[in-house]
């Protein structure tokens, strides 16, 4: 009898997860997907500005070179202001951070984009730069980290289902039903976030070439990126977040040719 409520409490849990999670769909008028979103623009827009000083606060703050800052700005700018990207509500605002040492760049929901001091010096043209914030920039209008929030509510409320079905508070051993449940959603999170990376590699493909810049010179942030790890990771890209640069390389050239089957427009800054 227990067992049985368990199951049925499973599957309640389950089918609301679920209703709730397909119900929620809105088509994106920059990538024309569909996609299933927890959350509104405005809302976007509320927590990436809520956000942004205690991101910045972590990387040591806002870097003090005024003209570098300014020089970033300009380019995210005109990446923004000549694509798509510029006919959309977010408010975009690039940022130089003071930390030195860190090689990272992200973006938060509703246009906060960042990009560290450490990462920026082994920057060496413009174009380069462009593919950075460019790529930052494809996570914001795909509406990533929103598309994010609610699959992560449906994969935790299915592994919360699963969790309750398998569980017998009479027999310790079924506790590794929960746990290999709560696994299985975290590896279906980072799967997520692989697919994420890609689309925004393709979209800043576009974005960059929209603006005047070689796309061509995402590849050689890649290799930056690459040889910033150390030339290797000892974990499977599998458990990453993020694909291996060397993986990328390849998905961007795809994207390149796909984009461009003509070839590039002359006259791109590098």
């Amino acid at each position: 009898m227990r067992g049985g409520l368990r199951y049925i409490i499973a599957l309640l849990i389950a089918g609301f997860s679920l209703v709730t999670y397909w119900c929620k769909r809105e088509e994106n008028t920059v990538t024309g997907e569909m996609q299933h979103i927890d959350m509104t623009v405005d809302q976007e827009i509320a927590l990436g500005l809520q956000a942004a000083p205690q991101m910045a606060a972590q990387y040591g703050g806002l870097h003090p070179d005024k003209e570098a800052a300014a020089g970033v700005k300009e380019i995210g700018q005109r990446i923004v202001q000549q694509t798509d990207a510029g006919k959309t509500p977010y408010q975009f605002d690039f940022h130089l951070l003071a930390d030195e040492q860190t090689v990272n760049a992200f973006a938060l929901p509703g246009g906060q984009v960042f990009i560290t001091a450490g990462l920026l010096s082994k920057l060496k043209t413009e174009g380069q730069v462009a593919g950075v914030l460019g790529h930052e920039i494809g996570h914001v209008v795909a509406r990533h980290s929103a598309q994010q929030l609610a699959k992560a509510k449906l994969t935790q409320g299915l592994a919360g289902a699963a969790g309750v079905a398998t569980y017998d508070p009479d027999n310790p051993r079924s506790v590794a039903g929960p746990i290999a449940a709560a696994a299985i959603a975290k590896l279906m999170t980072l799967k997520y976030g692989r697919d994420d990376e890609l689309q925004s590699d393709n979209l800043a493909v576009r974005f960059t070439t929209s603006a005047g810049y070689d796309p061509r010179s995402m590849i050689e942030v890649m290799n930056i990126l690459a040889s910033s790890r150390g030339g290797a990771s000892s974990t499977p890209e599998f458990f990453q977040t993020h694909p291996n640069p060397e993986n990328r390389i390849v998905k961007i050239e795809q994207a390149i040719t796909q984009e461009f089957p003509n070839g590039l427009p002359s006259g791109l800054t590098p």
